[in-house]
């Protein structure tokens, strides 16, 4: 894939669209690609994730989190393990690669801690939209416990 075609995933992704078109193509030229096959896991429930993907091509099936549950499928531009970019943590599911071929980016903290020493603007950026996404998940529980009655 052409940088100007990664750059433009990569702009489309939640998240990265905050960022510059510099930042970006810092992340492309950081990032690690990994192609998968039909079927095939990109990562399982359980491990410990360093860091988060981005769908280039094809679509990731991410199984249901509990029984009963509906698979998510994750296409291009999707990102799988935003916290991740950020803080090592557990997997809570298992990815596997859709009917197709599959091609992903795969963003470490390392690239991310280095993307946002250099674009201390992208930093702010992301900052104020995850706290924006904290403050919004905090009111909906709080609307949530208000509207319960036990």
């Amino acid at each position: 894939m052409a940088l100007d075609d990664d750059i433009a995933i990569l702009a489309a992704a939640p998240l990265f669209g905050l960022m510059n078109r510099d930042a970006l193509r810092l992340i492309s030229f950081a990032a690690e690609r990994r192609r998968l096959e039909p079927g095939a896991v990109l990562f399982s429930r359980g491990e410990t994730a360093e860091g988060g993907f981005v769908v280039t091509r094809g679509t990731v099936v991410l199984e249901p989190r509990s029984p009963g549950g509906t698979p998510v499928e994750a296409g291009p531009a999707s990102l799988i393990g935003q916290a991740a970019l950020f803080i090592p943590l557990e997997r809570p599911t298992t990815a596997r690669a859709g009917p197709g071929p599959v091609e992903v980016m795969a963003v470490t903290q390392a690239v991310m801690r280095r993307v946002l020493e250099v674009f201390p603007d992208a930093a702010a950026v992301i900052h104020d939209a995850l706290a924006d996404e904290l403050a919004a998940l905090t009111r909906a529980f709080a609307g949530s416990r208000a509207a319960d009655p036990t």
